[in-house]
């Protein structure tokens, strides 16, 4: 029998234990229960409890293999929907094939932004993504052009996506408590079909250095003018 998971610091686990938060993160979904819904890192399983009183069509994925033992253990219902790996090295449409399902988690802070790039590659199979990171990320990827934030996240995240950020969460709900706050936010996709440009060149001058190092206003639309057509703009559903 497990009665605890030790947070392991290798795998940037920081456990949510405010229940009331938990509750908070899990109803930003709430108008998604038609959608089969993947947790990212449930942990101990304090959001997956909520999602799972929700009646979402939940299923989760967890590296860490005593954090599987526990869910398997405490939550019966996840019976063969456990995922005992690592969430960026999965394939998705072995998953879900062509269907649409939302991304929920209180993600570790030190792959956040690489789940987020991942949930691009997605996009037109997620229509909400919704969690907890560091209150930093969140305060960039929501950031509005022109602010000292607004970086490589915030474009590439803004272009597919609506962002709100939601509310932030303070450091002594977790364990262990982490050094900074959090955040949660919640990104709804947007009814943008095609940028009017060469999506990959776009997303590589974003990443550039002279892009993250320089942004503001008149970079961005140098950059971006070099790629879009002249007739070229954002193009609705």
């Amino acid at each position: 029998m497990i009665d605890t998971v030790r947070p392991k610091k290798a795998l940037g686990q920081h456990f949510l234990k405010d229940t009331d938060i938990a509750f908070r993160i899990a109803d930003t979904l709430s108008e998604y229960k038609n959608f089969p819904i993947l947790e990212i890192g449930p942990g101990m399983g304090i959001l997956t409890r909520f999602l799972l009183e929700q009646r979402h069509d939940l299923t989760v994925v967890e590296l860490d293999s005593e954090s599987v033992s526990y869910l398997t253990q405490n939550y019966k219902s996840l019976e063969n929907r456990i995922i005992e790996k690592d969430f960026l090295k999965l394939n998705l449409s072995e998953l879900f094939g062509n269907k649409q399902f939302c991304v929920i988690g209180n993600y570790p802070y030190n792959i956040s932004s690489q789940i987020f790039f991942k949930v691009l590659d997605y996009k037109d199979q997620i229509p909400c993504c919704s969690g907890m990171i560091q209150k930093e990320v969140a305060e960039r990827i929501a950031a509005k052009p022109g602010s000292k934030t607004y970086g490589i996240l915030s474009v590439l995240l803004q272009a597919w996506y609506d962002i709100e950020y939601l509310f932030t969460v303070h450091e002594h709900v977790f364990n262990p408590p982490p050094k900074v706050k959090s955040a949660v936010i919640r990104m709804t996709r947007n009814s943008i079909t095609q940028l009017g440009c060469n999506e990959l060149l776009f997303k590589r001058i974003v990443k550039t250095p002279i892009f993250s190092i320089g942004m503001n206003g008149k970079l961005y639309k140098r950059n971006f003018e070099k790629i879009k057509p002249h007739n070229g703009a954002m193009t609705n559903a």
